[in-house]
């Protein structure tokens, strides 16, 4: 069975080919000597990532470039009908494998002899941990695989290019390791300065001066108001709480993450919810 027969009809889906409204181009091949027919014989595997779904959405240029490497891996030599795009891990960090599954596919195809070719924009941004960057360096040097940038062509087997790489991986886990600390160095000056909000209670906003305020929906307002009153009322907080369910009185709410982010909806109160809205008042 040939390398292409064993990638399976799932990855079939994802090589991309020509549109077929455009002529099919014959790109200018940069054929480097550490290129060979073994290697063009097999896939050539553009691996695209993205470091978080913020990134996916306005990085468009990166994007771009990473998919713009299909064409690279043409100019290299390989057919089109060679060359796989495996974009499964946008959106998430290179820190570790764990739960990247597009890293986890490029290395079973490597060590299933299918792959002559490992293509990335940059080598950190196939892997940010030193650990599975030597990994998939050592199965390409093993298993036949060379790698590739936009700059220039890597044989894991070759001693200065191993160097090489192996300077890449350190220096990209040491730039992740460097934007950690300076993160929490950031976050913790401004816990000292008691600057610090994570999150915010129902019925509250955070500004993006760092102030949290009342939601600006005059029905949400309304509500917590009345648990203010309530709770001046009653004097408990599971008081406040049992008065809400008997009147069946829903509380205004703004998911912190997911597709709904941010939009209001109105969601039956727990006891938990109406303890953090008093304390937050008491706390202010």
């Amino acid at each position: 069975m040939s390398a292409h027969d064993a990638i399976g009809q799932a990855d079939r889906a994802t090589i991309a080919r020509p549109p077929l409204d455009e002529p099919t181009r014959q790109p200018r091949v940069l054929r480097s000597p550490k290129i060979l027919d073994l290697h063009l014989d097999r896939l050539a595997i553009v691996y695209v990532r993205q470091s978080d779904p913020h990134q996916v959405l306005n990085n468009r240029e990166s994007r771009e470039r990473q998919y713009a490497l299909f064409d690279h891996a043409a100019a290299l030599g390989w057919n089109t009908d060679r060359i796989v795009i495996i974009d499964d891990d946008q959106g998430r960090s290179g820190r570790t494998a764990d739960g990247r599954s597009g890293f986890q596919r490029l290395l079973a195809e490597v060590t299933m002899e299918h792959v002559g070719l490992v293509l990335g924009i940059e080598m950190s941004r196939i892997a940010r941990n030193n650990r599975d960057w030597h990994n998939l360096l050592e199965m390409c040097a093993i298993f036949g695989a060379i790698l590739a940038d936009e700059d220039r062509v890597y044989d894991p087997n070759d001693p200065s290019d191993r160097l090489l790489l192996g300077l890449s991986g350190i220096m990209s886990e040491y730039e992740l390791i460097v934007m950690r600390n300076r993160l929490e160095r950031g976050r913790l000056h401004k816990a000292q300065r008691g600057e610090l909000f994570h999150r915010v209670p129902t019925g509250y906003v955070k500004l993006s001066t760092e102030r949290v305020e009342f939601d600006p929906d005059e029905q949400v307002r309304e509500v917590i108001r009345l648990i203010f009153d309530k709770y001046d009322e009653i004097g408990t907080a599971w008081g406040v709480f049992h008065y809400l369910i008997r009147n069946n009185i829903k509380l205004g709410f703004r998911p912190f993450r997911g597709p709904n982010r941010g939009n209001l909806e109105w969601r039956r109160p727990v006891l938990l919810t109406v303890f953090q809205i008093l304390s937050t008042a008491h706390s202010k």
